[in-house]
C-alpha cells in the first residue's frame, strides 16, 4: 500500500468575477514510503494548491487524502505527521538557529537536554553543526535553508513536504542544494514532495515527477521516462528544449517509417510508430542530433556559447521551422552562416500521443 494515496481531489476557488474555477479537477496520485516525488507545472497548474491540502492548510472540495490508509480530512494542520519547508524559510529572527529547530519540540513540553539531542542531530544532518548560537540575519541564504530543513525534519515527520524551497538561492547555490536534498531525503529514508517550475530541479532530484496543468496530471514518470517518452505535446515542450516535426508517413522500410513534413524535411521514425498515410509528431531533443559529413542539409543561423556546451538554431535548406542543436564546443564549432549536415539516430526520436 502506498504511503500516500490521493483520490479525486478537487479544490475550487471564486474569480474576482463571481466565478470558479477548479484548482485541482480530481487529482488521484500515490506517493510510496521512501519516494522523492517532484510535482512540477507553471504558475497555477495547481501544484501549491495539491501541496497545501496535504499539510491541511486548504480544505478539500471533494475526494479524499490518506496516510497509512487513515483520512487527514478531520486532522488540523499540526495534528497531521507532515512538516513543510516553505519558500520563504519562515524562520523567527529573534531566535538562535538552535531555538529555531527545536521551537517544536518547546511547544510540545520535551525536557530541555531531549530538546539539545534532538536540535545537535538535526543539524548534523543538514551540515550545520556548531552553528546553534547564530542567529537567522548571520547566516547565508543556503544555511537558513538548512535551518529551515533541520526544524521540519526534527520531529520526524513521515512525509516532508518543499513548496520551491530553492528558488531564493542563486543558480551554483541552487544546484549544490538539489544535491544536498536528495542526499538528506536517502539518509532519512521518508518521502519528500517537491513543488517546482524548474525541469532542471525535477530531472536531478525526483523519482518520479508529476506534471500538472491547469488542476489536471498530464503525465507521471520517472525523469528519464518524462524526457525520453513525453506523453503529449505540452509535456514535451515544458520538460526542457526539444525539436517537434509534424510529420506524414510517407512510407515503411527496412522496419523503419519514413515521414516528411510539410515543407518536405524527411525524417526516419523508429519501426512500429505509425503505418503508411498516418499523420504524426515526433519529438527530438537538441542532444540526439550531431554534426556529420553527410545528412539533413542546413545552415547555422545562430550559436550561443556556454561552457563546454555550443547551442545552435540550424535552418534546413528545405525550409520550415529551425531545428536546435547541441553540441560540444571546440575550436572547430560552427558559426553563423555555417553550412551543415545534421544526423540522428532513428531510435532517439519519439512520437507523441495525441496533446
Amino acid at each position: 500500500m502506498a504511503l500516500l494515496e490521493i483520490r479525486k481531489a478537487r479544490r475550487e476557488f471564486v474569480t474576482p468575477e463571481g466565478g470558479r474555477f477548479a484548482a485541482l479537477d480530481g487529482i488521484d496520485l500515490d506517493i510510496g514510503a521512501h519516494e522523492f516525488v517532484t510535482l512540477l507545472g507553471p504558475s497555477g497548474c495547481g501544484k501549491t494548491t495539491l501541496l497545501r491540502s496535504i499539510s491541511g492548510f486548504e480544505t478539500l472540495d471533494g475526494g479524499a487524502i490518506l496516510l497509512d490508509g487513515a483520512d487527514l480530512s478531520t486532522l488540523p494542520p499540526f495534528r497531521r505527521p507532515v512538516n513543510t519547508v516553505f519558500q520563504s524559510y519562515a524562520l523567527f529572527s529573534h531566535m538562535s538557529v538552535a531555538r529555531n529547530v527545536g521551537y517544536a519540540l518547546e511547544v510540545r513540553g520535551e525536557d530541555r537536554a531531549s530538546r539539545e539531542r534532538a536540535v545537535a542531530e538535526a543539524l548534523e544532518k543538514v551540515g550545520l553543526t556548531g552553528m546553534g548560537t547564530r542567529k537567522p540575519s548571520q547566516l547565508s541564504g543556503g544555511q537558513r535553508q538548512r535551518v529551515a530543513l533541520a526544524r521540519a525534519i526534527i520531529g520526524k515527520p513521515r512525509l516532508l513536504l518543499l513548496d520551491e524551497p530553492l528558488s531564493a538561492l542563486d543558480r551554483n547555490l541552487r544546484q549544490q542544494m538539489q544535491i544536498e536534498l536528495k542526499t538528506l531525503q536517502n539518509t532519512l529514508g521518508i518521502a519528500f514532495i517537491f513543488v517546482t517550475h524548474d525541469q532542471e530541479e525535477a530531472l536531478t532530484m525526483s523519482d518520479r515527477i508529476v506534471v500538472m496543468r491547469a488542476g489536471l496530471i498530464e503525465q507521471i514518470g520517472t525523469p528519464r521516462q518524462i524526457y525520453r517518452h513525453p506523453k503529449n505535446r505540452f509535456v514535451a515542450e515544458f520538460i526542457g528544449e526539444t525539436n517537434l516535426f509534424a510529420l506524414t508517413i510517407d512510407r515503411i522500410e527496412s522496419g523503419q517509417a519514413l515521414a516528411r513534413t510539410v515543407e518536405g524535411l524527411e525524417l526516419l521514425l523508429p519501426a512500429g510508430t505509425a503505418k503508411a498515410g498516418d499523420k504524426a509528431v515526433a519529438v527530438l531533443r537538441p542532444a540526439d542530433f550531431t554534426l556529420a559529413d553527410q545528412g539533413i542539409a542546413a545552415t547555422v543561423t545562430k550559436a550561443v556559447y556556454l561552457g563546454a556546451d555550443l547551442h545552435l538554431f540550424v535552418q534546413p535548406a528545405v525550409g520550415g521551422p529551425e531545428i536546435r542543436v547541441t553540441a560540444r564546443d571546440s575550436a572547430l564549432a560552427p558559426k553563423e552562416g555555417t553550412k551543415v549536415h545534421l544526423a540522428y539516430d532513428p531510435a532517439a526520436s519519439h512520437v507523441l500521443e495525441a496533446a
